[in-house]
């Protein structure tokens, strides 16, 4: 897998195998990056979070294309330490944190500084997302204005809309794939 744009464009990720394992593909990381900047993301301003992070293939993505800083949690220790390999062939170890942790703990914790742009991707299957979201909107780590994207399966039933004040702003589907992009009103 390769980064598509950016500082490290054409730069390979390593990535990691297994069940509940999927990074997500060339085509659908284009399609995702392209809604997000078609929605004024400046990347310079981007404090990414990257949950459920596996190999790192959007947190890297987006550092690429100049995001300040991203955290990636993942708990798996093979998982955590592809991350870490990434950001090292990267370059990229002095923007970015790895954290080998559950995401559901992390995430009920208060943030240092909360994030513009937030990804979550846990594994098909898991029923990870609502308490992820729940504990990422109820702490604070989403900045006012704020990007949360989803890259989830795609019966999934989703509301987060009214519940926690975002506005969805676009949803596609690639296969089995479902992508959502929501904003935080202000």
């Amino acid at each position: 897998m390769r980064i598509i744009a950016g500082a490290c464009r054409g730069r390979t990720l390593h990535t990691v195998t297994g069940p509940g394992y999927r990074p997500a593909m060339g085509k659908v990381r284009e399609s995702l990056f392209s809604m997000l900047e078609s929605r004024g993301v400046v990347w310079g301003e981007m404090r990414v979070l990257d949950v459920f992070a596996g190999s790192g293939s959007l947190g890297f993505e987006a550092l690429s294309r100049g995001a300040l800083f991203a955290d990636f949690i993942e708990k798996d220790r093979k998982a955590a330490a592809c991350l870490r390999k990434n950001a090292a062939s990267l370059g990229l170890e002095a923007r970015c944190a790895v954290h080998e942790e559950d995401a559901l703990r992390v995430t009920a914790r208060r943030p240092s500084e909360p994030c513009r742009l937030i990804f979550i991707d846990p594994p098909y299957g898991a029923d990870l997302f609502k308490p992820a979201l729940r504990n990422i909107m109820r702490q604070g780590w989403l900045a006012d204005e704020g990007f949360l994207v989803a890259e989830v399966e795609k019966g999934l039933p989703l509301r987060a809309d009214a519940q926690y004040d975002l506005t969805l702003e676009a949803e596609r589907l690639y296969g089995n794939t479902r992508i959502l992009v929501w904003v935080k009103n202000a």
